[in-house]
């Protein structure tokens, strides 16, 4: 099995890559690229990640960066504020989604934990996959998130996925816990078209360019 694996840069994604890995899959990490907001110390501890995973599977983890900067934008000027981050959500699966089509994967991972965080309450987990025609595994799904960190730790993702990093910078101040799909439905923006441009767009780092990449990065930071 061919699956994409949506690369975050924190604690949870890698983590879940991992696993996947391990059971037999083929995993391609797809990292959405949140400029203008974030900055570029996020996007080196991807790279970072991606060589991390190398390195302890002994497998390779092929690593594309997507645009997902103009998506955040258009759901913030055609969505309710607090409904950011799950519209986000549905934009990552369907870019997602897209990508797996022009890679011939099967199947999207993400490391969601049922209840963690405002996007992984089970109403908004239902509204951010709905109407999706490429299934998501989440083999998280039923850890704790000590669990989740005892993994990362033993992997050596845990202090890349923590380094220092700006974040999201257009996370509203209150966001919806239990998203409402006939609201969802009612937004005017066209998140099929979004998703498709930027799959088109995803850009491969190439195993031999990854460190190049990594050290073009933190040159800018300094």
């Amino acid at each position: 099995m061919k699956a994409v694996s949506l690369m975050s840069g924190g604690i949870d994604s890698p983590v879940a890559s991992y696993l996947m890995s391990r059971a037999g899959a083929d995993v391609i990490l797809l990292h959405m690229d949140n400029s203008p907001y974030s900055d570029d110390r996020a996007r080196a501890n991807v790279v970072a990640i991606a060589e991390q995973l190398d390195r302890y599977t002994g497998k390779h983890f092929p690593l594309y960066f997507a645009p997902h900067g103009p998506s955040q934008t258009a759901i913030r000027e055609a969505c309710d504020r607090n409904y950011q981050c799950v519209m986000c959500k549905r934009a990552m699966h369907r870019t997602a989604a897209e990508f797996a089509g022009i890679v011939g994967a099967d199947a999207i991972v993400m490391g969601d934990s049922l209840g963690q965080g405002a996007s992984q309450t089970l109403k908004n987990l239902r509204a951010e996959h709905q109407s999706l025609s490429v299934p998501i595994v989440r083999p998280l799904i039923g850890l704790d998130k000590t669990e989740i960190m005892e993994i990362a730790r033993r992997i050596g993702t845990f202090d890349i996925s923590t380094s220092p990093s700006t974040g999201c910078t257009i996370v509203p101040s209150k966001v919806t816990t239990a998203a409402d799909p006939a609201r969802i439905a009612s937004f005017s923006l066209d998140l099929d078209a979004l998703a498709r441009e930027a799959a088109e767009k995803a850009a491969l780092v190439r195993r031999d360019g990854t460190a190049a990449l990594r050290d073009q990065l933190m040159l800018r930071l300094t």
